[in-house]
């Protein structure tokens, strides 16, 4: 699965919202691929925690099993993207206005999200399953970079080695390969995630299906 093309109003203002933030993005940060990542990897992470969060509260409340699984995998995506956020930590050593702003970018984020998710379940999970579009985008332009010799291809970070069972000679090149499979594997879960909500009225928990 690649691009998805929306099918309705809610797709629309989803893709709506994701290139805003892109636009925003390529505002700050132009073609400074390891500084961009390390800001919207904070931002990547939050999705996952807030839809995790809250599915498993939804269970406790509803005493309902999760049968989809989606807890487990929407925490694991948060996990998974913070670990890019700190291997991207290493590659890029952010400076201190980025750190101003990854703290200003999580709180606004946070609680946009949440909102979002609470009454707008599907939107938000196509709003994410974008975002990670337009990640697989941004990694690629990355990786051509690297590629090109227009930014160095460093060894990778022990932390990145060690996560990903690289080589011990692994490389930036290496890296952003990874990342940027996992990143696909997220857009994927997300659009699929949507997809349900949309066949099931946003209800996610109670259902055998998957």
């Amino acid at each position: 699965m690649e691009h998805r093309k929306p099918e309705n109003f809610a797709d629309r203002i989803a893709l709506g919202l994701t290139l805003a933030l892109r636009f925003v993005a390529d505002t700050f940060f132009a073609k400074r691929y390891g500084h961009r990542a390390v800001v919207l990897e904070t931002v990547a992470g939050v999705p996952g925690m807030v839809a995790g969060m809250w599915q498993h509260l939804r269970s406790l409340r509803g005493m309902k099993h999760d049968s989809r699984g989606w807890i487990k995998t929407l925490l694991e995506e948060a996990e998974n993207e913070r670990m890019h956020l700190m291997i991207f930590v290493e590659i890029a050593k952010p400076n201190a206005f980025e750190r101003y702003a990854i703290l200003f970018a999580q709180a606004i984020f946070w609680n946009f999200y949440f909102l979002l998710y609470v009454f707008f379940p599907k939107v938000a999970h196509r709003m994410v399953g974008y975002f990670e579009e337009q990640a697989v985008i941004s990694y690629t332009q990355y990786l051509e970079q690297v590629e090109a010799g227009e930014i160095e291809n460093i060894p990778a970070p022990a932390l990145a080695i060690e996560y990903y069972g690289l080589q011990q000679d692994a490389t930036l090149r290496d890296v952003i390969l990874s990342v940027r499979a996992d990143e696909a594997g997220h857009r994927d879960e997300n659009h699929q995630m949507a997809d349900v909500l949309s066949a099931t009225k946003g209800e996610p928990l109670g259902s055998s299906a998957k």
